[in-house]
Parts: structure tokens; C-alpha cells; sequence
């Protein structure tokens, strides 16, 4: 882990803005590069002065949504099937897969957006937003709203821990399990007014 930081924090410094952005489209896509070993990194750099917080947090939201895209149209061209069928060799199983799936087609607006703030969903939503062939203008927006949000906590940790290696993992950790129940509260909230929308409606009618 020590040598991959020390690896990452070379490569970001090195490459720059680019490398930030190149690193969370693969994390984002079906190369799950672990992004808490991408923000943070840059974050301490931005703390030692070689980079800029927004330009850092723009990079790493825009690379996010490269790969979102790529997920987005890879499911539109291949269809349903072959995703599942070649997902496996990517930890993309049936199960996980038809389970963002039945949410999607429920809830895809907030699912886009909730989902660009949860393990394994971040690199799942992308397909089902693409098979239901979702407006681009909102995947973009609530895509680019999620990675921003996460991307934003993770190099802040990055900038006020430095590189303590041991550190990083856990305060990353603590706030996969932040966005974690912030995500189900937002959800039952949305649920809620959702489902107070339609007895409304079903009373009006």
C-alpha cells in the first residue's frame, strides 16, 4: 500500500491535472481503480502548493464522468445481455447488476446521483442509465453532482491528513460510510415525498 501511494502520488504529480483525470475515468468505468487512492494524493499535493483544489476536484468530477460515459454507451451499443455476460470479468455479477437495474427504471434520476456516492454502484449506474437510454443533459448534471461531492471529500482528506497512508484509508473509510447513510436517508426522503406525490394524485383523480 506504502509503495502504491508513493506510485500514485509520483504519477499525479508528474502527469498533473491529466493524470487525476485519466485515473478516475478508469475508476469510474469498468476499471475500478480504487479513487480513494486518487483524490488523496492529489489533495496532499494541493496542500504542499504543486496543484490547485478546484482544478483537482474538476479534473478528478470530469474524469468521472468520461467514465461514466463509457459505461453509459458501452450498455446502449452491447445491450443487456452481453453486459452481463462480459460484466462478470469486471465484478459486474447478474445479481448486483439487476439490482441497480430494478431501481433504475424506478428512481433514475436520484439512482444517478446516489449512486455516484456508493461502492460498487459507481461503477454500476452508468448501465442501466444507458440501456433506458437516459437524457443526457440529466445523467450529466446528477452524474457530475455525485463525483463532485465525492471527489471534493476525498482530496479534502487528502489536503488535511497529508500522507499518512494508515490515515487516509481509515478517515476514507469513515466517509464511504458517511455518504453511506447520508445516500439512505436522501433515498427515504425521496421515497417518502414520492409516494405522498401519487396519493395526492390518486386523490385528485
Amino acid at each position: 500500500m506504502h509503495e502504491l501511494i508513493n506510485w500514485l502520488v509520483n504519477t499525479i504529480g508528474s502527469m498533473g491535472y491529466l493524470g487525476i483525470f485519466l485515473l478516475m475515468a478508469l475508476e469510474s468505468s469498468v476499471f475500478p481503480v480504487p479513487s480513494e487512492l486518487v483524490m488523496p494524493p492529489a489533495g496532499y499535493l494541493v496542500q504542499q502548493g504543486k496543484m490547485n483544489m478546484g482544478m483537482a476536484i474538476f479534473c478528478g468530477a470530469s474524469g468521472s464522468l468520461v467514465g461514466a460515459y463509457a459505461n453509459y454507451f458501452a450498455a446502449r451499443w452491447l445491450g443487456r445481455p452481453l453486459v452481463i455476460k462480459y460484466g462478470r470479468y469486471v465484478r459486474i455479477t447478474e445479481e448486483h447488476f439487476n439490482r441497480v437495474e430494478r431501481f433504475f427504471f424506478q428512481h433514475g434520476e436520484i439512482s444517478t446521483f446516489i449512486g455516484r456516492l456508493l461502492p460498487v454502484a459507481r461503477h454500476l449506474i452508468s448501465l442501466p442509465a444507458g440501456l433506458a437510454n437516459m437524457n443526457h443533459v440529466k445523467f450529466t448534471l446528477y452524474t457530475l453532482f455525485g463525483a463532485a461531492i465525492w471527489v471534493s471529500i476525498l482530496a479534502w482528506i487528502g489536503y488535511f491528513i497529508g500522507e499518512n497512508q494508515e490515515l487516509i484509508m481509515r478517515y476514507s473509510h469513515q466517509a464511504v460510510i458517511g455518504v453511506v447513510i447520508f445516500s439512505a436517508i436522501l433515498a427515504a426522503v425521496y421515497v417518502a415525498m414520492h409516494r405522498r406525490k401519487n396519493r395526492n394524485a390518486a386523490a385528485a383523480e
